[in-house]
């Protein structure tokens, strides 16, 4: 995934998104909900999750009844205060982190992976947030089945995190949030997501793709290949349709996609199918530990880089200044990304920015800031 980031990015808001759907209010018979409902196990204290199932709402209507809140219809208080009383709900003074939001708990659903990227984000939300004295919470996921998601959800918001904040740009992480999405009923805000419908911040990855591939052209190499992420990763798909759009519109051979993944074993793999390629001249790699491998296989097979074969990376972790030769290649800033990100989770809070369990809806627009091109020595013009 991508990693560092530039030095004074630039920050575009986007389109409006839609806030991620919220659960809907099932009807409910009062004074049976005990009878519909299986009691919960023998020693477990029942917690606002609880209450909000039982009563067939939101999180945060139990909250608005709680602190009596106004604008929460009478037969909405009815049956959350029906639901209290049934379950024995005894409320945590930390609710009301909930309704005030600043002060109280961020929740960050993430990978259990070293990968940079996801490492990298967390821990520049966790610096932003104990900056803006605000207390995160991080669940770790290993899986992003749906029965996995929704245990990581419910585990933050019975803490009562007052948003959530999504860092798992793959697929399948929002294809199970979606199956999840009756356990979200404080804000989601996604981190790289690939637009899928909840409100983000991310880093424009075609950008990015789009600054390397056209530098490459621009020192004369007629065209250029690419080592893709690994499949299901929204970042991945991105990088390699900025590749392919900037290769089109100049009228360049688009040569076939290498299969890879984040790692220097996958790029050493690709630059052993490279080096046998005569007519490759320049190779976007898809991100520095894959152009790491990458520059390796070539080396070992007699390609020198930048002389032979110039490498383009993305990322620009600490390291890739230090590669032999130093690596051209794509920043992103996560210092900027976290401190983003923690701002406009903290606006979606205080606007309400989800939907309210009465229908209504108010819009928290989505971030995307500009990636930087670094340009190094492991690129040049091509030998004639």
């Amino acid at each position: 995934m991508g990693d560092r980031g530039p030095q004074g990015l630039r920050t575009a808001a986007t389109a409006p998104a839609r806030p991620w759907p919220r659960h809907r209010p099932r009807p409910h018979t009062p004074g049976v909900s005990a009878l519909i409902h299986p009691p919960l196990p023998p020693g477990r204290t029942p917690s606002i999750t609880d209450v909000a199932a039982r009563a067939g709402v939101s999180i945060q209507t139990v909250s608005r009844v709680l602190n009596s809140a106004p604008k929460v219809a009478a037969g909405t208080r009815q049956r959350v205060l029906e639901a209290i009383t049934e379950l024995g709900y005894r409320r945590n003074p930390a609710a009301r982190a909930l309704a005030t939001g600043r002060g109280g708990l961020v929740g960050v659903l993430t990978s259990s992976s070293a990968l940079y990227g996801p490492a990298s984000i967390t821990a520049a939300l966790g610096l932003a947030a104990t900056e803006a004295g605000v207390h995160l919470a991080v669940e770790h996921v290993v899986d992003f089945d749906v029965e996995s998601v929704r245990h990581g959800l419910s585990r933050l918001v019975d803490q009562y995190a007052a948003a959530v904040v999504l860092v798992a740009p793959v697929r399948e992480a929002y294809e199970a949030l979606a199956g999840a999405h009756p356990l979200v009923p404080v804000p989601v805000l996604a981190v790289s997501s690939g637009g899928v419908g909840a409100v983000e911040v991310s880093v424009d990855q075609r950008a990015g793709a789009r600054l390397a591939v056209q530098h490459l052209l621009d020192l004369g190499h007629e065209t250029v290949w690419h080592v893709r992420g690994p499949q299901g990763w929204y970042e991945a798909d991105q990088r390699e349709e900025g590749w392919r759009e900037v290769l089109q519109a100049a009228g360049r051979e688009v040569p076939p996609v290498l299969e890879g993944a984040w790692s220097a074993d996958s790029g050493y793999r690709a630059g052993e199918l490279l080096a046998r390629v005569p007519e490759v001249t320049a190779v976007f790699a898809a991100n520095d530990s894959s152009a790491l491998g990458l520059v390796r296989a070539l080396a070992e097979r007699g390609r020198s880089v930048p002389d032979d074969v110039s490498v383009v990376g993305f990322d620009d972790v600490p390291e890739s200044a230090h590669f032999l030769p130093p690596l051209t290649t794509v920043r992103q800033e996560f210092s900027e990304l976290g401190r983003a990100a923690l701002q406009q989770v903290l606006r979606m809070v205080d606007r309400g920015s989800a939907a309210d369990d009465d229908g209504g809806e108010s819009v928290a627009g989505s971030v995307q800031l500009q990636p930087e091109l670094v340009v190094r020595r492991s690129s040049t013009a091509p030998r004639r």
